[in-house]
């Protein structure tokens, strides 16, 4: 399929999806997010990809939501009543939400330059986060008078606490990748020369391993994050799966052993 506002690349078992609207900062239209789940969607069902990436080009991941480009869309203001009056954009990002999460790859995003509202709340569907420690990332909802409709008052505070939450998405103030490392909203935060590198040793350090096994975790780690600890813990003590794909590993280990 072609696409306008994202790039597809596949190696070695890892699909790189790249937004691709520079000019805008990667800011997010309807018909951008209406391809990266169209693209999302394919990975999942892709049994060749083990991996997936998301970044953004040029000079950001993603500015945020492009205002304009949805008033162009809808032929209606961009905002009312503090809400989106595109109800396609919002049914598309909670669409990828539910991909993200249900997808037996891992998906990592990528994060440079900015990383506003919109584009932190699609930060935030990912298994794994690497940023650039010079990045800014920020709620600025507030700033804008807009109410969020993506999960951001859910999932931020579930990586950063409450409190910490409140204080981003109440003072409208962005942080670097460095801070959003200490506070755990990204896994880890390096200089935007070494992003890349680092994205793809991460990458391949995960294609070592076992893609069942990883698929099978990545399961238990979403469904016992949305429930109790009790009922966690029965879910994984209940939950199982066939794991084939590190027969022939363990059979030579065992050989090796003996």
């Amino acid at each position: 399929m072609a696409y306008q506002n994202i790039l597809i690349d596949t190696n070695d078992r890892v699909t790189t999806i790249t937004l691709n609207r520079p000019a805008v900062m990667n800011a997010i239209s309807p018909n951008l997010m209406r391809e990266l789940k169209e693209a999302i969607q394919a990975v999942s069902q892709d049994d060749l990809c083990n991996v997936l990436i998301v970044k953004g080009a040029g000079r950001a991941f993603s500015a945020g939501v492009d205002l304009k480009a949805l008033t162009d869309s809808s032929g209606t203001p961009g905002i009312r009543n503090g809400q989106f009056t595109s109800d396609d954009l919002t049914n598309d990002a909670n669409a990828i939400a539910r991909l993200l999460r249900t997808m037996t790859q891992p998906a990592i995003a990528v994060v440079h330059g900015h990383c506003y509202t919109g584009a932190m709340e699609l930060m935030m569907l990912f298994d794994l986060i690497i940023a650039a420690d010079d990045a800014q990332i920020g709620d600025t909802h507030a700033k804008w008078g807009i109410l969020p409709k993506w999960g951001m008052t859910q999932r931020l505070p579930r990586l950063v606490g409450v409190m910490k939450a409140k204080e981003l998405s109440f003072t409208a103030k962005p942080i670097t990748g460095k801070e959003a490392e200490r506070i755990g909203l990204v896994n880890r935060a390096v200089p935007l020369a070494d992003l890349d590198q680092t994205v793809q040793e991460l990458a391949q350090q995960i294609l070592s391993n076992s893609p069942q096994t990883i698929a099978a975790m990545k399961h238990l780690y979403n469904e016992g994050m949305s429930t109790t600890l009790a009922d966690g813990l029965a879910l994984e003590s209940a939950f199982t799966t066939d794991i084939t794909d590190r027969t022939e590993f363990l059979n030579n280990f065992e050989k090796n052993r003996k």
